[in-house]
């Protein structure tokens, strides 16, 4: 009384089937790519406002907002305080703006500045400029290693600085 071959073929297949269909082989990470890309755009001016007023204006050549960061290249950016602030790139997230490549900062009330890398905080106006940096300040040439740049109150406080200042006095004598 032995079993026969075609018992036992039989009973493997079926379980060879069951044990395949309770196991699930997929990987979801690698077959599912979560997207999250809310935005992206070309050309574009950004305009910030409140209630009241308008708060400042954004143009980018390119820009995408991805998993809630907006990331801009070529930027130029403006407010009451800012004439023209310009980078290659700017992230946005929150209130900060984190600047990389030839970062040029206008001031309307007479400061002027050009660095590398840089970070602006939009809610309290300073500018932590963390590259060398080249900034002029009414007539006054400074260079230096870093700076923080209270762009509201109008003070500068900078490390390792080199600077070339114009007095009252050179300038009548001249």
């Amino acid at each position: 009384m032995g079993l026969r071959i075609e018992v036992i073929i039989f009973a493997s297949i079926v379980i060879i089937l069951l044990a395949t269909s309770a196991i699930n082989i997929k990987n979801k990470s690698s077959l599912e790519e979560i997207n999250t890309k809310e935005l992206i755009f070309r050309d574009t001016t950004i305009i910030e406002v409140d209630q009241n007023r308008t708060l400042g204006s954004t143009y980018s050549t390119y820009g995408i907002r991805d998993a809630g960061i907006l990331t801009l290249s070529h930027i130029e950016y403006s407010t009451d305080d800012i004439k023209l602030l310009r980078a290659k790139k700017g992230i946005f997230v929150g209130k900060k703006v984190y600047l990389d490549g030839d970062i040029s900062v206008n001031q309307k009330k007479g400061f002027d500045c050009t660095a590398q890398s840089a970070v602006y905080n939009k809610k309290t106006g300073i500018l932590n400029v963390t590259s060398p940096f080249t900034a002029i300040v009414k007539g006054n040439i400074m260079h230096g290693k870093s700076m923080r740049y209270d762009i509201n109150r109008n003070i500068l406080y900078a490390k390792v600085v080199h600077a070339i200042v114009y007095t009252a006095e050179a300038n009548i004598s001249n």
